[in-house]
């Protein structure tokens, strides 16, 4: 499989869309990559009485010209940010959709708005379903406290500072290998983040007794994390790697990382089946808390690299 070194972005037409299109442009012009915006339909059907019970399909016409409003819209904000853009239209579930293309692109980037309670825990369909099961890295850009739709968007910042979790598994060593891609592409500051949840109460070891060292855990845990990192950086010379260890949960410290990064990177197994439907724990909610842009790389986004794809150029 040769994945292309371009940035798929899908679009609807709404506000977060459109935001997470700005990123996407913003990212691609940076890498030096081309844009390729897709918006995805699929017509509703109803139980129509009068057909004895069977399926009454809409017509697709008024559909189909709204999706190409929207591409025509989006196609002409990427092209002017500078960004050689192509797009396309495509019949079928938009998570569907995505997770088809993916295997041919170096990175996907989709938006999403989290209003907090149930809508934010579940995010959209898409931007829940498609980082599970993309075949490249996917970016999920939030707008949390957006604007209406008639209001104008944020400006989209550079990456300065990134920050990947790191937990010592197989896919948090994946997710630290893109983010080192990512640091270097934008010349932006990369942390490596640990955490184990020790203080008092904490409930992944409120059961240890209590002669247990806390700070000696910590110290085991910076212990092994200097370990990953130094490989890390002795791979890649050319990216220092800042190390932090805390006492919190992976997902709590991430997320609160977030409010003062331009970039979160977070691997998930993302084993297939229902498992990988849902996310590991912290990839999903880094995703419904993050205030900043998420990178989620599953195991599958290293399956069937090609060299290509781990050049200085592939940011993604």
């Amino acid at each position: 499989m040769t994945r292309a070194e371009i940035v798929l972005v899908g679009v609807d037409g709404s506000t977060p869309s459109l935001h997470a299109l700005d990123w996407a442009a913003a990212y691609a012009r940076q890498v030096g990559w081309p844009l390729h915006i897709v918006c995805s339909y699929s017509l509703p059907s109803f139980t129509a009485a009068s057909l004895d019970g069977g399926y009454a399909a809409l017509d697709d016409t008024a559909i189909q010209e709204g999706a190409k409003a929207v591409l025509a819209e989006a196609t002409q904000r990427a092209e002017a940010a500078g960004v050689t853009t192509t797009a396309a239209i495509a019949t079928g579930d938009a998570a569907g959709v995505l997770v088809e293309l993916s295997k041919d692109y170096g990175l996907v980037v989709v938006g999403t708005r989290g209003r907090g309670g149930f809508t934010e825990r579940l995010l959209g369909t898409v931007s829940s379903a498609l980082p599970a099961h993309s075949r490249c890295p996917t970016v999920v850009v939030p707008l949390k406290s957006g604007p209406d739709d008639s209001a104008e968007l944020p400006p989209v910042a550079p990456l300065k500072r990134i920050v990947v979790g790191v937990d010592g598994s197989p896919s948090a060593d994946i997710a630290l290998r893109h983010a080192i891609k990512q640091a270097r592409a934008w010349g932006a500051e990369l942390v490596a983040v640990a955490g184990v949840p020790v203080g008092a109460g904490a409930g992944l070891l409120a059961w240890l007794p209590a002669s247990i060292d806390h700070q000696q855990v910590l110290d085991d845990i910076t212990e092994g994390l200097n370990v990953i990192v130094n490989r890390h950086e002795a791979e890649n010379p050319d990216v220092s790697i800042k190390r932090i260890v805390l006492d919190g949960t992976g997902a709590e410290l991430l997320t609160e990382f977030s409010t003062a990064s331009d970039l979160i990177v977070v691997g998930s197994r993302g084993r297939g089946g229902f498992t990988g439907l849902l996310l590991g724990s912290t990839s999903q909610a880094v995703l419904h808390h993050s205030a900043c842009p998420v990178m989620v790389v599953t195991k599958r986004c290293e399956e069937d690299r090609t060299p290509a794809a781990d050049g200085q150029a592939s940011a993604g």
